[in-house]
């Protein structure tokens, strides 16, 4: 087996974006591959990874950036995990490059969908659910992690203010980067006087929809080796699952496929 390494790494800004989202894949996949010191030759397989694009009138993404990146004859693989998508696309490439299947490929994760208003976006997001059991009930996401958030102040006595520590602290992080959608610093008080989406959630636990794209070049160590000095090896990756509706979980407070993937990583 192969020893994987990031190589390169790339991103847009996020946020409301006008360009169209081929072109926001595209920039991203380029800045990677610029930043790997490599060229669009020198990727043997693309991982793209999309939920929306059909927002944006373009799915099947994976031979649109290989071809705009005149690759078109390397394979691709579009990939749909509802929010997973991006650390599935990711995985994917992981397994084939430690394989040694490919030796180096390019993994991108876009979305474009702030055109589309929250209610489009909401009920469109909401076919991710079990919808014959959730979904089509009218549960939304923010609905159904409500429902968890609920059981877990319940279980482990914790409070609202808890909760708003936690969008506090993911706010400051924002602020750390300058291609963050929201970069703004907030209080408890002001997580704790924003509206309620779902309760206990309220608007600052909740993350907006957004417009970006940001890739990775992953590879093996010996391309690593031959083309840079300055990359970042992979120790470990795990993927698991979990039932997709919430009333097949034994429990509301724990996400089976986190401890599983964890797990395996760990091992390896």
């Amino acid at each position: 087996m192969e020893k994987v390494c990031v190589l390169g790494a790339g991103s847009t800004k996020y946020g409301r974006l006008d360009d169209s989202i081929s072109d926001i894949t595209i920039q991203a996949s380029v800045d990677a591959i610029e930043s790997a010191g490599i060229e669009p030759k020198d990727i043997k397989a693309g991982y793209i990874s999309n939920v929306f694009g059909v927002a944006d009138k373009q799915v099947h993404l994976g031979p649109v950036v290989m071809s705009n990146l005149g690759i078109s004859e390397r394979p691709s693989l579009s990939i749909e995990s509802a929010c997973g998508s991006g650390s599935v696309s990711f995985r994917e490439a992981f397994v084939n490059v430690y394989a040694g299947f490919y030796d180096a490929v390019l993994v991108t994760g876009v979305e474009k969908v702030t055109h589309t208003g929250t209610e489009w976006t909401t009920t469109y997001f909401s076919y991710c659910s079990d919808f014959f059991y959730e979904g089509a009930a009218g549960a939304s996401f923010p609905g159904l992690f409500a429902s968890m958030a609920r059981a877990y102040l319940t279980e482990f006595k914790a409070t609202e203010e808890d909760f708003a520590q936690v969008a506090v602290k993911n706010h400051e992080n924002g602020l750390l980067n300058p291609k963050a959608h929201l970069r703004k610093k907030i209080t408890v008080d002001d997580v704790m006087k924003s509206a309620v989406v779902a309760s206990p959630l309220k608007l600052y636990d909740c993350c907006p929809f957004s417009d970006g794209a940001s890739s990775v070049i992953i590879c093996s160590e010996k391309f690593a080796k031959e083309h840079s000095k300055d990359y970042i090896q992979v120790i470990g990756s795990g993927r698991g699952g979990s039932p997709a509706a919430l009333q097949g979980r034994e429990h509301l407070t724990t996400i089976p496929s986190t401890k599983i993937a964890s797990e395996a990583a760990y091992k390896m």
